[in-house]
């Protein structure tokens, strides 16, 4: 509910960034930006650092578009289209790569979409933003937090895991198992969706 408050307020552009090479990226490009304030929306817990030195992992450089590929769909032929894409931020693009993984053993091409900031990705122009979610695929979020604003990322192709109440307390772990905030469940709604 905080996330989609932030991204309600006009001109406020609300970054938040995967892992530690993100988070680079974003300050950079914050600081050269000069028409109007961000928020930069940093995890409390450890994440883990994506390696792009690893054929798997884009370069973070495609945080300044504000929506990139971080990880590509793959198939037996070595074809790139994916069938599936997974769509997330922060924390939760950790959940997404785990998902893929387990999609891709299963013989489903999964592209993972790192969404740090979503104000960014809608100023690219068409051709680039239809890049990154192809037309007719099917597209799944998952983020912490409601699912108000992600249909026009999922809209007519797939579904957004999200939370949409208020006032639980416990550890991340806890309330993320709890609530179906996890790579297990993206998997499953994937599986409901693209066997529908």
């Amino acid at each position: 509910e905080h996330l989609a408050a932030l991204r309600a307020m006009p001109n406020l552009d609300v970054v938040r960034p995967a892992d530690a090479n993100e988070v680079s990226v974003a300050w950079r490009t914050i600081l050269a930006q000069r028409q109007r304030p961000s928020g930069l929306i940093l995890s409390r817990q450890g994440l883990p650092i994506f390696d792009r030195n690893q054929t798997a992992f884009r370069s973070a450089e495609g945080v300044t578009r504000g929506a990139y590929v971080l990880a590509e769909a793959t198939n037996d032929d070595g074809e790139t289209t994916p069938e599936v894409v997974l769509i997330g931020t922060g924390s939760e693009v950790q959940l997404a790569v785990e998902a893929r993984e387990t999609l891709q053993s299963q013989g489903i091409a999964t592209r993972v979409v790192s969404a740090p900031c979503l104000e960014w990705f809608d100023a690219q122009d068409e051709s680039y933003r239809n890049e990154v979610l192809p037309a007719d695929t099917l597209r799944v979020s998952i983020e912490a937090g409601v699912e108000q604003g992600w249909q026009k990322y999922t809209s007519g192709h797939g579904h957004a895991i999200s939370l949409e109440h208020y006032g639980a307390s416990a550890d991340y772990q806890t309330l993320f198992s709890e609530f179906g905030i996890t790579a297990d469940a993206l998997v499953e709604k994937v599986h409901s969706l693209y066997n529908a």
